[in-house]
């Protein structure tokens, strides 16, 4: 199975490996992995995560305050959101 970011989540994603690279060097490639990580995850085992909204669910990002939004689609992941927990939570759900 493959994945694909919605635009705005890949932005949110990009500027968050910005930031955290500019606290120090090399915390944005760590963030970076963890993200993809939680995607790999995602993609192994699609359903083992809880449901938040609809057929929306949240993958955790070890080690940073992030959340990976997926929808399972017939032939990929699709990424609604790289999302900061911190957030508002729902800000995301006009993208579905």
């Amino acid at each position: 199975m493959i994945f694909s970011f919605h635009p705005e989540a890949k932005e949110e994603f990009d500027k968050a490996i910005e930031y955290y690279e500019n606290i120090a060097p090399g915390l944005g490639y760590d963030f970076a992995l963890e993200v993809h990580s939680a995607i790999k995850r995602s993609i192994e085992h699609p359903n083992a995560w809880a449901v938040l909204y609809e057929d929306v669910r949240r993958s955790l990002v070890r080690r940073f305050p992030y959340g990976v939004l997926y929808s399972k689609e017939p032939a990929e992941i699709f990424i609604l959101a790289v999302m900061n927990l911190h957030r508002n939570p729902g800000y995301w759900k006009k993208r579905k």
